[in-house]
């Protein structure tokens, strides 16, 4: 049994281009790495199901393409289809690769008009910075503490490192990103679900 409780959450994820969103995505739901780079050009959505501590969980998954801002208003949210459904996403994960200053810089910017927008306390809002391409730390532009203490105690925000290409911290960090999101409570109750999505039933596992 895949347990009772079932909790649907929109996860957004935002990035610079290039710094592995949706490697990332694809490791997480399909075990699977591609080494040739097709840039993101349009909002994808995934839908795949999970477990937690027994219970079950839909997850909306948008791998978003760079924006240049993050929308502050609806209008401004569908006038760009690449933003719709942003806005009002249950928790993000910006992604930059830590090899890369500039791409920090944009998460940088996405994550204060988030808080603009939003507000800052994590336990209504969720935020990850994830620093993707460990698997090139001796490329890195500055070193992993300088960028956690940032994050953890000026931003408040979790932070992980991860290798989409090597499948290192991928599932913990969708884990950790879904304990904070549960935290929060489930905005939809479903009386029944199947297991969909691209997760097996043997991955269909976040502990």
């Amino acid at each position: 049994m895949c347990g009772t409780m079932v909790g649907t959450f929109t996860i957004a994820v935002l990035g610079s281009p290039g710094v592995g969103k949706t490697a990332i995505i694809r490791q997480f739901l399909y075990n699977d790495f591609s080494h040739v780079y097709t840039p993101t050009r349009a909002r994808y959505v995934h839908r795949p199901s999970v477990i937690l501590n027994g219970n079950l969980y839909d997850l909306k998954i948008m791998d978003v393409p760079q924006i240049p801002t993050f929308p502050s208003t609806s209008a401004q949210e569908w006038l760009d289809s690449r933003c719709r459904g942003v806005r009002n996403a249950s928790a993000y994960v910006l992604v930059y690769d830590i090899c890369c200053f500039d791409s920090f810089e944009y998460v940088k910017m996405i994550r204060q008009q988030i808080a603009e927008v939003r507000g800052t306390n994590p336990k209504q809002v969720p935020i990850i910075i994830v620093g993707n391409k460990r698997d090139l730390q001796k490329q890195r532009f500055t070193p992993r503490r300088t960028v956690s203490v940032l994050v953890k105690e000026m931003w408040k925000c979790g932070y992980i490192e991860c290798s989409a290409q090597y499948n290192w911290h991928i599932l913990l960090l969708f884990q950790e990103l879904l304990s904070s999101t549960v935290g929060r409570g489930c905005k939809h109750v479903h009386p029944s679900i199947n297991i969909q999505g691209a997760l097996q039933r043997n991955r269909c596992n976040v502990m």
